[in-house]
């Protein structure tokens, strides 16, 4: 605890009747001297301890607030189902627990179906909550746009221009739909094995429209409680339909669309249940105005064949391993930024790798670039790459086996 500063002795003057009036004069000199030092002492003090009384006021101001915070009674969040004569019906979030409560007085013309409401320990309303979306779907949001353009997508040009014409020239050129007289295409699939640049694909589109950008994984949607999902679902959308025009991205959509089945379990059953929201909320009775959907899958053989009819997904463009001259023109892209050796034979080495998608051609790259970091070179070399493609052959090799081979019998012992 600090302590306040000493006063400065106060100065005081004794004049001596016999001294002259020279003396007198000098003794008032240098009285006055130190009167004015000590006053400027109390006003630097005084200053010091104006500055402490406020840094104490805000200390005290922080505590009482924490003291009101701590001895105020937690409210939970609730969704207000109904408003009857006899009072409310509200649903609370995580355990969807259904109770007819009563309002806090002042709120029952305030309030209506639908409304987001904070209740107390004993289920009644206290404050209406503003209708935003949950806050998993604002995080999906992607403020900035990625860094991937279509430069840097190599061996799909076709899928790309599909892309382009059905994502990004209904947002850039909506007149130009208009004046054929056709509606633009509701929504892409983009299916393919994995690697192939699905996702980059989608990041390229982002990048180059003014759109808001919304991604997400399929397995996101996947939770726990009943509704929950669904809920998740609408307000993806209604956070897409507040920032249009806008683009929706869901990968590995399979997680939540797949064929539907008898299956009892009430995981299934949940799943089953998003799902349904997701194709009400792509091709339902509203208007999902200036919205575009991407989604990406490497299982299309288990879609449901529900969305994948045309006004979902009007489009379903396969992405497939690149060929020789893709796998060419993706090793320069992934080279550019590399210092290799002038003798390095890009055709020679998309030849020997077929069968690589473009994520196992970025993996063969960043490997030769090792290499050559491991003998304390900075430039990478033929022999850099020809060594990165025996290890990647051989690491390919072992986990095949690995999978292929026959798992052993199990040993009991009694």
């Amino acid at each position: 605890m600090s302590r306040s500063p000493t006063l400065p002795d106060r100065p005081t003057l004794e004049l001596d009747p016999d001294m002259s009036d020279g003396e007198r004069l000098s003794a008032l000199r240098d009285h006055l001297e130190k009167t004015v030092q000590a006053s400027e002492e109390l006003k630097h003090q005084l200053a010091l301890a104006a500055d402490r009384h406020e840094e104490l006021e805000t200390k005290v101001d922080r505590f009482e607030r924490e003291n009101r915070a701590l001895k105020t009674t937690p409210r939970y969040v609730a969704t207000l189902e109904e408003v009857t004569d006899d009072g409310v019906v509200i649903k609370q979030h995580g355990s969807n627990q259904e109770v007819l409560t009563q309002l806090s007085q002042g709120l029952r013309e305030r309030v209506e179906s639908g409304m987001r409401v904070a209740i107390d320990d004993s289920f009644t309303v206290q404050t209406v909550l503003s209708n935003e979306t949950d806050a998993r779907a604002q995080a999906m949001e992607v403020e900035h746009s990625p860094d991937v353009t279509y430069a840097d997508i190599g061996g799909i040009e076709e899928q790309v221009r599909d892309v382009r014409e059905a994502v990004e020239a209904p947002l850039v050129d909506p007149d130009q739909f208009e004046a054929v007289g056709i509606d633009p295409p509701s929504g892409v699939l983009l299916y393919g094995p994995p690697g192939t640049g699905k996702t980059m694909l989608a990041k390229a589109v982002a990048n180059e429209t003014d759109a808001t950008f919304i991604k997400m994984a399929g397995s996101e949607l996947v939770q726990k409680f009943i509704g929950e999902g669904a809920r998740l679902v609408r307000d993806l959308f209604s956070l897409a339909t507040e920032h249009e025009p806008s683009i929706i991205f869901i990968d590995e959509i399979d997680a939540i669309a797949t064929e539907r089945t008898d299956s009892k379990t009430s995981g299934d059953a949940e799943v089953q249940r998003t799902m349904m929201q997701l194709l009400s909320e792509m091709d339902g009775f509203e208007e999902r105005g200036n919205v575009r959907i991407i989604a990406a899958t490497n299982r299309f053989d288990m879609l449901d064949r529900a969305i994948l009819r045309p006004g979902r997904f009007d489009r379903l463009i396969e992405v497939p391993k690149p060929d020789e001259t893709g796998r060419e023109k993706i090793f320069r892209i992934h080279t550019r930024d590399m210092n290799v050796a002038d003798d390095v034979d890009y055709e020679r080495l998309a030849d020997r790798t077929a069968g690589f998608s473009g994520a196992d051609v970025r993996s063969l790259a960043t490997e030769a670039g090792m290499f050559a970091i491991r003998d304390g070179r900075t430039e990478v070399t033929t022999v850099d790459f020809e060594d990165a493609l025996a290890k990647l052959t051989e690491e390919e090799s072992g986990r095949a086996n690995t999978f292929d081979a026959p798992s052993a019998s199990p040993t009991y012992v009694y």
